[in-house]
């Protein structure tokens, strides 16, 4: 017998398997685009206006770089056989969420509805998926 194994009745307890309602605490795993904590395997869902989506795997991110600009700011994300561009405003935010794979939704945003203020809030305007090397 494995003396390491322990019961999980107090777990068990703590959890309420009738509960139907979401309390302001519990995190919606279907609304929220950020994973709630660090883990192990993950992806990386990109969506376009048109309903096109993509999703890589965080896995093979090899690099990534932001690059500000005058306008728009840029993050090439490089994974191990595609690069994923990203284009948009106030990116820096992202980037740093991305460093710590914490996205699991970015959604490029129709230029006729880009909001007047953005609360410091990423903007994102443009995904470009290219095969790596081309």
């Amino acid at each position: 017998m494995n003396q390491a194994f322990k019961t999980r009745f107090d777990q068990m307890r703590e959890s309420n398997p009738a509960k139907t309602e979401m309390e302001p605490g519990d995190i919606n795993v279907h609304t929220n685009p950020l994973f709630h904590s660090v883990g192990h395997a993950r992806n990386l869902c990109m969506v376009w206006p048109d309903g096109r989506q993509s999703f890589f795997n965080y896995a093979y991110l090899v690099s990534a770089d932001f690059v500000p600009g005058e306008e728009m700011n840029t993050i090439r994300l490089g994974f191990s056989s595609q690069d994923v561009i990203i284009k948009g405003y106030g990116l820096e935010t992202l980037f740093v969420q991305l460093l710590d794979h914490l996205p699991r939704i970015i959604t490029a945003v129709d230029k006729r509805y880009i909001p007047a203020e953005t609360g410091g809030e990423s903007i994102v305007m443009n995904i470009k998926v290219e095969t790596s090397g081309g």
